[in-house]
């Protein structure tokens, strides 16, 4: 899964403060409900420490999703008194949520990033002609995105209107144009929807698309329709895309199986995890959603610097040994150490603490 979204959070120090809430515009007062879940996690944020000027930092952007429409949240991160990201929840957190330390509390944004697949979306519709609208149209909406970031931050949406006389004479236009798209974006998944009367238009369009995007293709009834803020045909993408991981992390989940075959001590459970970690052989670190990491670690100054007691990480003569949130401590090991992270549904892996490392070849 691509993490580059929480580089920034550990290119720099902390301590760090960390905001998860619930933003929803789907209740009856939404400022009123936003505003009453910052008070409460501003004074946990002051209780644990944080200074006025991070706190502060936070209090401008709590909210500003305003644009977004239904159920999502918002994942906000600051130090030393500077935003340093502002990220969407494609859901709403589980509970609200604020942290004060030394390191970023970044799983759970990690966690709702995840599976990361890159799709393409073409929705077609049929708009009846009469008197005074003239002719029949073709509305061809495209889109492109990372499933499930994009519900909340959707690509641009580019429509074409096409007379219905004339559709087969630019279907193929529009099919290199889905294929440049999907092309661009590496999608994994190519979606084209048809509306009521639309289905003829479907088939000309996939008919005209080439082999390799047709590989990919699911096609899907029912019309266009996204709310403000919301990616086009996001009920079907959830219902297709729910469950399911993206190719390089299915290929790393087939690797795993067959190491932990072998090597069931050594691929395994939390011991086995900060082990890796701390000899540079995680190429990837496996996190079962929704994440179980209850156990505290001890970290020092450098990223491999992570053990499960303080006494081991004194051995590796670690300066700065602090003892940390597990899943935070996890988290910056891998950012630190080059591994992937990969997050999986409970019922495709079941590992003693939610987690597994597939080592290095």
């Amino acid at each position: 899964m691509r993490l580059s979204l929480l580089d920034r959070l550990y290119e720099q120090p902390g301590p760090w403060a960390a905001v998860y809430l619930d933003t929803s515009r789907d209740v009856a007062d939404p400022e009123r409900a936003t505003a009453l879940r910052w008070r409460h996690l501003r004074d946990d944020l002051v209780a644990g420490g944080a200074d006025e000027a991070t706190v502060e930092a936070l209090a401008d952007v709590v909210g500003a999703d305003r644009a977004v429409a239904g159920r999502h949240g918002q994942a906000l991160f600051a130090a030393r008194g500077r935003l340093v990201l502002a990220g969407e929840l494609p859901e709403p957190p589980p509970r609200d949520v604020a942290r004060f330390g030394r390191l970023p509390h970044a799983l759970p944004l990690a966690v709702q990033c995840a599976p990361d697949i890159p799709y393409a979306v073409v929705a077609l519709e049929l708009l009846a002609g009469g008197e005074t609208e003239g002719p029949a149209e073709v509305v061809a909406a495209v889109e492109n995105g990372r499933w499930p970031l994009s519900r909340v931050l959707p690509g641009p949406c580019e429509v074409h209107r096409v007379p219905a006389g004339a559709w087969r004479r630019a279907a193929p236009d529009l099919a290199r144009q889905v294929e440049e798209l999907a092309g661009r974006g590496d999608a994994e998944v190519v979606v084209v929807s048809a509306g009521a009367g639309a289905e003829e238009a479907r088939g000309v369009l996939v008919n005209r698309l080439p082999r390799r995007v047709r590989e990919t293709l699911v096609t899907v009834p029912g019309a266009a329709v996204a709310e403000e803020g919301r990616a086009l045909l996001e009920t079907g993408l959830l219902g297709l895309l729910a469950g399911r991981l993206n190719a390089d992390d299915h290929r790393r989940l087939h690797r795993y199986g067959a190491q932990r075959d072998r090597r069931p001590r050594a691929s395994e459970g939390l011991p086995a995890v900060v082990s890796a970690l701390q000899r540079g052989l995680a190429e990837a670190v496996f996190v079962t959603a929704p994440p179980r990491i209850a156990a505290r670690l001890w970290a020092g100054a450098e990223p491999p610097q992570i053990a499960l007691t303080e006494e081991e990480l004194r051995a590796f003569r670690a300066v700065d040994v602090r003892e940390e949130a597990g899943e935070d401590a996890l988290l910056w090991s891998v950012m630190g150490t080059g591994a992937e992270l990969v997050v999986v549904p409970e019922e495709l892996l079941s590992v003693p603490d939610g987690v597994g490392v597939l080592l290095r070849e």
